[in-house]
């Protein structure tokens, strides 16, 4: 049984590996997904056949629990929504490590005469674990707008309250290693665990919440893989550690998008506020509107146009409008392009999502760095709700906080218009020069209602 045992985790961990490679493009990820789903059904089958289970009832209690809870929810969230679902399940999933670990430290005497390896890691996976869990509940509540997006600090003794609470998990954490066995210890341990998480996520703006994300799944990963250490469970430590590794490979790779350190992140204080429209003075600047009826005929009177997507179409579920758009531009011979920002959005990967739902090639997707140099060639650049990646003054600003961040350069293009319903800022809390430059016409309206406007008016070209 053992060897069978063994033989199903190396199934499922290739199968892991198998899965998330084919998640690397649209046109495999729903195979890969399905593929990683059938190797961690192998692993939990892995685990229930392991000598010793018991409690059967109780196993599949939680199970059905797991499903009635899970699936409808998964089901029936819209893709806005993605991000939300993403944050909360990954919490969920740091809560599960550090419940593991309060059971383990309940069920060995506080960790008598165990190895100190496994008093360690099972204590680190508390510590964690504890901190994804909440740190990703403030994150859900951000993002669904719970909680205000704005940086909520404590001014100067926000430094001294995360190092606090993170001396006093450690302390209590050494403290219990050392052969503390009162359960107030743990407890005490992962309140100052939570608290950090909290206290960690509530400084950061709405403009790093897809940093924010990745970092706390990967800490998920990480607690996980410890907790597997702890328990000699082969499945929690491989599973774990690819999460761990991805995710920390993702956040590493976001952080650079945006021209920001992990640590000046998680010191939060970026993105989130409110900004107007006016200069520096306070004079109100100028901006030239437009109507669909122009966009149209400027549209079908090009070569070639790129469209922008940011977070304001994915709240207006505009992706399918935009793809109808698109398929008539193409019909008239124009050739259409999707610029896509790495952090457009409020989670990694959003909008290739949106667009992959609405059936767009995969080929008219272009990165950042492929299509910057195409904006000059580019006769219209549609800008659909994306704010502060196309923001010129992280080029031209050395005063603004989203200055250095690499941005999508549609400014170079001979003309800009841009869909928004109003003229407020983006995550970062800064107007977007862009606006108010002369080669940019602003379409104000729901983005899904304005494109629809458009396709109709194409079709009467």
């Amino acid at each position: 049984m053992t060897t069978f045992i063994a033989v199903l985790y190396i199934i499922s961990f290739a199968l892991f590996i198998y899965g998330l490679m084919g998640l690397t493009g649209p046109r495999t990820a729903v195979r890969g997904n399905w593929i990683a789903a059938v190797g961690m059904g192998i692993a939990v089958i892995a685990t229930l056949l392991t000598p010793g289970m018991s409690n059967w009832l109780l196993i599949a209690l939680g199970v059905a629990i797991g499903v009635v809870v899970g699936v409808p929810s998964a089901r029936k969230v819209k893709m806005t929504a993605m991000p939300q679902m993403v944050a909360l399940f990954n919490g969920v999933g740091g809560g599960a490590v550090a419940l593991i670990a309060w059971v383990e430290f309940r069920t060995t005497d506080g960790y008598a005469h165990e190895p100190a390896y496994v008093a360690i890691a099972s204590l680190f996976a508390a510590i964690v674990g504890s901190i994804s869990f909440w740190g990703s509940n403030i994150a859900f509540g951000k993002l669904q707008e719970l909680i205000s997006g704005r940086p909520i600090t404590l001014g100067k003794l926000q430094q001294p309250v995360n190092a606090l609470v993170l001396v006093a998990a450690v302390v209590l954490a050494v403290v219990i290693a050392t052969g503390g066995d009162a359960e107030l210890l743990m407890i005490g341990l992962l309140v100052a665990a939570g608290v950090l998480g909290v206290v960690v996520v509530l400084p950061i703006g709405g403009a790093d919440m897809p940093v924010v994300i990745s970092l706390l799944n990967a800490l998920t990963g990480l607690s996980a893989a410890a907790m597997g250490l702890a328990l000699d469970n082969t499945a929690l430590i491989v599973a774990g550690m690819i999460v761990g590794a991805s995710g920390s490979i993702l956040t590493n790779l976001m952080a650079k998008a945006m021209n920001r350190s992990i640590p000046a992140i998680v010191a939060g204080g970026f993105g989130g506020g409110t900004a107007v429209a006016s200069s520096g003075s306070g004079e109100v600047r100028p901006v030239r509107s437009t109507s669909a009826s122009d966009t149209a005929i400027q549209m079908a009177y090009a070569n070639k146009v790129v469209v922008v997507p940011g977070y304001g179409m994915a709240v207006a579920q505009a992706q399918h409008v935009v793809r109808e758009m698109a398929k008539l531009l193409e019909a008239k011979g124009i050739t259409v392009a999707y610029a896509i920002h790495p952090v457009a959005g409020r989670m990694p990967g959003h909008m290739n999502v949106l667009l992959a739902e609405a059936d767009v090639p995969y080929e008219q997707l272009k990165e950042m760095d492929e299509i910057n140099s195409e904006f000059a060639q580019t006769d219209v650049a549609l800008v659909i709700g994306a704010n502060d990646v196309t923001n010129p003054a992280a080029e031209t600003d050395p005063g603004s906080p989203i200055y250095g961040m690499p941005i999508l350069k549609v400014n170079h293009s001979r003309s800009v218009i841009v869909l928004k319903r109003s003229m407020s800022s983006g995550f970062a809390g800064i107007d977007n020069e862009l606006f108010y430059d002369a080669k940019t016409s602003m379409l104000f309206g729901d983005a899904k209602s304005s494109v629809g406007e458009i396709v109709e008016e194409l079709k009467a070209l």
